[in-house]
């Protein structure tokens, strides 16, 4: 198995695998090609994809905000499971946000994920029962041109 830096033209290889994934949460509108291709730009050093014979079997997309490291859209082929590819790239994309300066790592797990959320426990994760995540979709608000 191979590890590299994850890049636009892989795109359409990862996508379809987030899509052979229960319980990946994707939208239309960061996780299309042009909201990745954005993230890559700005997280160039910190994801990630897994090959086996050339052909993507694992992801995993890692950023930071300067203070923090933040994991997203990690995925292995349901084909490829169980054989550490992803405790491997997790391994890959939490030395490289060390690399960057980065002492803490959060991300977030749909709660029905059962699988995901065995695996993250399983990697030392643990769960925040004191903190209520929040978002608001921008996308709602009317820009307004300045």
């Amino acid at each position: 198995m191979e590890i590299r830096n994850m890049t636009i033209e892989d795109y359409s290889e990862v996508y379809k695998l987030w899509m052979s994934c229960k319980g990946m949460g994707l939208n239309n509108i960061d996780d299309s090609e042009e909201g990745i291709d954005k993230f890559l730009k700005r997280n160039p050093e910190t994801c990630f994809v897994a090959l086996i014979d050339g052909k993507i079997v694992g992801v995993i997309m890692a950023g930071n905000d300067g203070r923090r490291g933040y994991i997203y859209h990690t995925a292995v082929s349901p084909l490829h499971r169980n054989k550490g590819i992803a405790a491997q790239l997790v391994n890959t994309a939490i030395r490289a946000l060390n690399n960057l300066g980065i002492a803490k790592v959060a991300l977030v797990v749909f709660d029905r994920n059962e699988a995901g959320n065995a695996f993250w426990k399983k990697q030392g994760f643990t769960v925040r029962e004191d903190l209520v995540y929040r978002n608001k979709a921008l996308s709602e608000i009317e820009r307004i041109d300045t």
